[in-house]
């Protein structure tokens, strides 16, 4: 009983780590760019877009396919900054507690075969 009890307190600290860490990526910012920085989006570790910035020599009328790729582009970036962070965040809240290699927590924030 006891390794139960030991197992439920583990299971108790990773769900308050695991909580501090969503708060700090609630506030935790990125910023992809494209077109050497004349496109800046930012976003939270989250995905919310907090930012975008366009430097006016990339906004051509004549173009707008363009300025869509270079938006795009930066989106893709932040979104790579956003998922790593998120990926540390967690990875961070469960150092220590002796979960086996492969394990991803929380459960089901990726697509498994199923």
């Amino acid at each position: 009983m006891k390794d139960l009890g030991g197992l439920m307190k583990k299971a108790q600290e990773m769900q308050a780590k695991m909580a501090e860490a969503q708060e700090r990526l609630d506030t935790l910012e990125v910023t992809g760019e494209a077109g050497a920085g004349l496109v800046k989006l930012t976003l939270t570790a989250k995905g919310e877009m907090r930012g975008l910035q366009i430097d006016k020599s990339v906004i051509d009328p004549e173009d707008p396919a363009m300025l869509e790729d270079l938006i795009k582009a930066a989106h893709n970036d932040a979104k790579r900054k956003a998922d790593k962070a998120q990926a540390d965040a967690m990875s961070d809240a469960t150092k220590g507690m002796g979960l086996p290699p492969g394990i991803d927590l929380p459960f089901g924030t990726k697509p498994g075969p199923f």
